[in-house]
């Protein structure tokens, strides 16, 4: 009984001491989980160094078959981010890291192990920051397509992985690089941190020697032969084709207005370590300003609807159906594309409509609706649809021979009335109008080559006319042509959908010819005014290329049967023809 009186007593007087001198004292808080406080005591997070002075001290552990197992189970997974080839992992310090898959899933959903990527090219570089939208690498991967990777946030890359560079391997499973995520920026560093130190001699000498053409040539083509040809050997097979498009535009005329650049540019896209063509090159920053966007095909066509006189168009409608039916090549290529792909030459949907608008022998066309739909296929594209242009006088006469007897070229046509000013005022306006309501997809490249003969035909802006018609269009065919050539690299041309593009190019023109023609001969037959069906080839829109065959093969049956402004009404509604076509596939297939 003594000891607990003694020991409540006890109790009782440290409960008083308590009251009497620790009422007011304050009570020490544990500092937040995820605070700064908390964090800096704890190496792992990096508190007080940055993650670029953090990736030095690390880096040789960075890309270690034990740090992809701390990915798995220690490092936070960025699910959100997650697509079909690459994975995300944030590290406890803030690092992030981007993973290629080694699971993948297959056409069918079924995960299947993912295959080796051969790495075309590499784009960014340790501690350069990239922004959203710039492409930072590109992989051919078995079983897929071409995969351009882009970077869409803002980061600042640490450190890349040893194998990611050009003529490299990629395996499943491999971490690519660690990124540093970009709030601001700033160009501020300590002095005497900059290196003093030159290396030695023989190692200055390597570095020279790697850093010419010559070395990356061999170095690429010799890295796996059966992937990474292109990227050396390749390179110096389309400098040749370069040569040949530069050869083809002086020596034989072939549209060398086009031809000329197209072909420097190709040159200049395939030149070992230049980077010319690329996100950071001349030719690459002019492609995405001026053809990406869109805007150099439709100034090239406000300055062709500045050069255009619709005048037999408008004095004989009915040739506009004889351009309309020229159009059936567009459709019968983008048919054989399809019948291609089933033969295992890779072609979508996207890619039918770009090689099927080459039958309708209109390069910005062209060039306009393969950079929406399918990019990766704007090079062969455009060289076929100039170089079919440019052939015209070769591939046409002998289809409208073919199709046509010596009588019926004989043909004399009524001579076109004469057109009034304020008809040729009219009609840019009248076809803007119905463009605009019914096909709007088509309004961007009809209402350019009608506003271009707006200021034609109204007789008050001769200035801007003249400026349409001269110098702006000269001055953007020369960045279309270099940007279109460099969409010429190697690893873009050297394929089997090239010979396929070529072929079909050949055929959808041929097929747009005979197709203009025989309808020709059905008009002529139904019609109370006689018609020469060979008007009805000029409905390709090679203006005035095709006008000018039809009008000498006309005068070679019969020297007198000039027919020249007779083909001129099918020839210009040729143009607006493929445009329209283009609205169409742009329409149906753009939303793919």
């Amino acid at each position: 009984m003594k000891k607990l009186t003694a020991l409540f007593l006890t109790l009782a007087l440290l409960a008083g001491f308590s009251a009497a001198y620790g009422a007011d004292a304050p009570v020490k808080k544990l500092p937040k989980a995820d605070s700064y406080e908390a964090l800096k005591l704890d190496p792992k997070h990096g508190i007080g160094s940055n993650l670029v002075e953090l990736t030095k001290q690390d880096k040789a552990t960075l890309f270690t078959d034990e740090m992809k197992a701390k990915l798995l189970t220690e490092a936070s997974y960025l699910n959100e981010y997650e697509d079909d080839l690459f994975q995300w992992f944030r590290l406890a310090d803030g690092r992030i890291a981007l993973v290629y898959k080694d699971i993948v899933k297959n056409a069918k959903g079924e995960e299947i192990k993912a295959s080796p990527a051969t790495i075309y090219s590499v784009s960014m570089q340790a501690n350069q920051k990239i922004t959203p939208g710039r492409e930072i690498m590109v992989l051919a991967i078995p079983g897929r397509s071409k995969a351009k990777v882009k970077n869409m946030g803002n980061f600042l890359p640490l450190v890349l992985n040893p194998d990611l560079r050009p003529a490299g391997i990629l395996n499943p499973g491999a971490i690519v690089a660690y990124f540093a995520p970009e709030m601001l920026v700033h160009d501020s560093v300590r002095e005497g941190t900059a290196s003093q130190r030159l290396g030695s001699m023989g190692s200055l000498l390597k570095g020279l020697w790697e850093s010419t053409g010559i070395s990356d040539i061999i170095q690429q083509t010799k890295s796996n032969f059966s992937s990474t040809w292109i990227l050396g050997l390749g390179r110096v097979l389309m400098m040749a084709v370069g040569l040949l498009l530069i050869y083809l535009a002086i020596a034989k005329e072939f549209e060398p207005l086009l031809l000329l650049p197209i072909g420097y540019g190709a040159v200049l896209a395939n030149i070992p370590l230049a980077g010319i063509s690329g996100p950071d090159g001349l030719l690459g920053m002019v492609y995405v300003v001026g053809i990406d966007s869109g805007v150099f095909p439709l100034l090239i066509f406000m300055g062709v609807g500045a050069m255009t006189d619709f005048g037999p168009l408008i004095a004989n409608p009915k040739s506009a159906l004889l351009g309309a039916a020229a159009q059936f090549g567009i459709f019968f290529a983008l048919i054989g594309a399809l019948v291609l792909a089933k033969l295992g030459i890779p072609f979508d949907l996207k890619d039918a409509a770009s090689i099927g608008i080459i039958g309708g022998a209109d390069g910005p066309t062209s060039i306009f609706l393969t950079s929406r739909l399918s990019p990766k296929l704007l090079g062969a594209v455009a060289v076929a649809a100039y170089s079919y242009m440019a052939l015209v006088p070769i591939i046409q006469p002998p289809i409208m021979k073919l199709f046509t007897t010596e009588a019926e070229r004989k043909i004399r046509m009524k001579q076109l009335r004469p057109v009034s000013k304020l008809e040729k005022i009219c009609f840019p306006l009248l076809i803007t109008l119905l463009c605009a309501f019914l096909l709007p997809d088509a309004a961007p490249l009809i209402g350019m080559l009608m506003f271009g003969n707006l200021m034609r035909e109204c007789g008050v802006v001769e200035r801007l006319s003249d400026t349409a018609q001269n110098a702006l269009i000269n001055i953007v065919t020369i960045f279309l042509g270099t940007a279109v050539g460099a969409k010429l690299s190697a690893d873009q041309f050297l394929t089997k959908q090239t010979i396929g593009i070529l072929i079909l190019g050949a055929i959808a023109f041929s097929v747009g010819t005979a197709a203009g023609v025989i309808f020709g001969k059905i008009m002529n037959k139904l019609s109370k005014d006689p018609i020469n069906p060979l008007i009805g080839a000029a409905g390709v829109s090679a203006v005035p290329m095709a006008a000018r065959v039809v009008n000498k093969v006309g005068l070679e049956s019969d020297p007198r049967n000039f027919l020249l402004m007779h083909a001129m009404g099918p020839n210009v509604s040729g143009v607006i023809g493929s445009a329209v076509a283009a609205g169409v596939l742009l329409k149906a297939l753009g939303g793919l």
